[in-house]
């Protein structure tokens, strides 16, 4: 048992509060004026939305890094569009593993008659690879993209499919009137106690387009987010970073500053180098102007600032050609000295590097990749970079997945089905929509650095049974069953014309008919 003397006044010290327990958050001189607002997710992005998209598409648009950074991310994460793999959850909806596989051959025939022509756009100019592109280039640049699924009746359209798609501009989609956000209304969407969406209002043209008629420009359209037996009607996407977020954060925010301030410094330096390559030389003279007026004499009439003039004149002429040479005539007392600059400095270069690889990181994309450059890296390196990207790309390939590539393929099957359109009948469709429309996407192939050595690789994962041809065909953007039957039926060619292997054995099918 611990005792303590209370008497002795020594044995208890006051405790000394201090501030805070974190030094993050102390009032010490460095973070005293650090004065941060605590906004929900809304209230720290809706005011400054339109600012910040309007911004960051003027990089998308001027800055040659920013731009490159939309194409890379497009390129890498869409590319020319995804393809449909279906994967029903077959023992969920009590059926077999033939009949998946038939299931999934029908959907998948009837849904690239839709998806590879141009019958899902609404304005006819785009397929749906290309359509997903749009979507998701508009989620980065805008921070949201807007699709309208529309329904043109097959008895006035010349398309098989009557589900259009119409992708939109995100400014479109607003308050009406421009009113303020409320606890239901933010940024547009109508959200109820739960912030579920309800609705969105649209407004019917672009709030900065120029050629809108008159009287349209001021009107918006409320469309409910969903029929009412579920079938979506506005497709909004966007990758919610916060919850109770309802818009879409353009993706450049966290390093939009740099991005401005290194346009304008590259600039600057690019200024003083033409400047710098065009002066060659400057004149050097001891008099002033005074000096110079008596230099050329007190001639009647003539006043002294016109002398000076006469005498700049002078310096302004002082080249002679003579034979492909060059004779330097200068004034009196004048002497000629060598421009030699110190721009751009040698720091030029590291500073940039240090300011993108910054950036970078900010954007969560390796630096080698922003900027296209390898030729700092090995083999390792540059791999290790590849596949830090991958995963972000793949992130990226998740929530569009989510929020576009499902919502459409349920849109489309929805149709589909319920029509009679692929030849089947399924009663249970709405009970089992998740089971029935499960799927996965095979997205364009992300190469190969080193191809003989990542095939090797390849060939030993399937060996030891921790990878599929499936899986390793999706990696390279191709559907596995293509690639099986592609095989037999060069595999048979190959037999009909009598063509052997590389070493000189024949086929395994010739060898086994005899060679006949």
């Amino acid at each position: 048992m611990i005792s303590l003397n209370l008497s002795d006044a020594g044995a208890i010290q006051p405790v000394t509060v201090s501030a805070s327990a974190h030094e993050a958050a102390s009032s010490i001189p460095e973070l005293r004026k650090w004065l941060v607002s605590k906004g929900s997710a809304d209230a720290d992005l809706l005011p400054d939305l339109d600012t910040l998209r309007e911004r960051q598409r003027d990089l998308g648009r001027n800055n040659g890094i920013a731009s490159g950074y939309f194409r890379t991310m497009g390129d890498n994460v869409v590319g020319t569009g995804p393809r449909l793999a279906m994967m029903p959850d077959y023992r969920a909806l009590g059926r077999d593993k033939e009949w998946a596989q038939e299931y999934s051959q029908i959907v998948e025939a009837n849904f690239r008659s839709f998806a590879e022509s141009r019958e899902c756009d609404v304005r006819g100019q785009l397929d749906f690879g290309l359509m997903s592109r749009q979507v998701f280039y508009s989620t980065l640049m805008n921070g949201d993209s807007v699709v309208l699924p529309l329904w043109k009746p097959r008895s006035q359209s010349m398309y098989r499919w009557a589900t259009q798609l119409q992708v939109i501009e995100s400014d479109r989609l607003s308050n009406p009137n421009n009113q303020m956000d409320t606890d239901q209304l933010r940024g547009g969407v109508r959200i109820d106690s739960f912030g579920r969406p309800l609705g969105y209002h649209i407004q019917s043209s672009h709030p900065g387009d120029r050629f809108w008629s008159l009287g349209s420009f001021d009107k918006w359209t409320y469309i409910e987010a969903e029929t009412a037996w579920g079938r979506k009607r506005v497709i909004h996407t966007f990758d919610p970073e916060r919850t109770g977020q309802n818009r879409g954060r353009p993706v450049l925010t966290a390093v939009m500053k740099q991005f401005r301030m290194l346009d304008k410094y590259q600039s600057t330096e690019m200024q003083a180098a033409v400047i710098n390559a065009v002066i060659a030389a400057f004149l050097e003279t001891p008099l002033d102007g005074t000096a110079a007026s008596e230099l050329l004499g007190t001639a009647e009439g003539v006043t002294g600032n016109e002398k000076l003039t006469a005498y700049q004149s002078l310096q302004q002429n002082v080249a002679v050609p003579l034979d492909g040479s060059m004779v330097m005539t200068l004034p009196p007392g004048t002497k000629m000295n060598a421009w030699s600059p110190n721009r751009p400095s040698d720091a030029f270069g590291p500073f940039i590097d240090a300011v993108v690889r910054n950036m970078s990181a900010g954007l969560n994309l390796p630096y080698e990749l922003l900027m296209k450059d390898f030729s700092r890296v090995n083999y390792s390196s540059a791999r290790a970079a590849l596949l830090e990207a991958y995963r972000f790309f793949a992130t990226h390939r998740y929530w569009l997945k989510v929020f576009w590539l499902d919502e459409v393929l349920r849109l489309w099957m929805e149709e589909a089905i319920s029509y009679g359109l692929l030849g089947i009948t399924l009663d249970d469709y709405y009970q089992n929509q998740y089971a029935y429309s499960k799927c996965n996407w095979i997205w364009p192939g992300r190469g190969w650095v080193d191809p003989v050595k990542e095939a090797q690789a390849s060939e030993i994962r399937m060996k030891i049974g921790i990878s599929t041809l499936q899986r390793e065909c999706a990696e390279q953007g191709l559907d596995w069953e293509e690639v099986v039957e592609q095989l037999a039926v060069e595999a048979a060619r190959k037999v009909e014309l009598g063509i052997v292997l590389g070493d000189g054995r024949p086929l395994p099918e010739e060898a086994a008919s005899g060679g006949k």
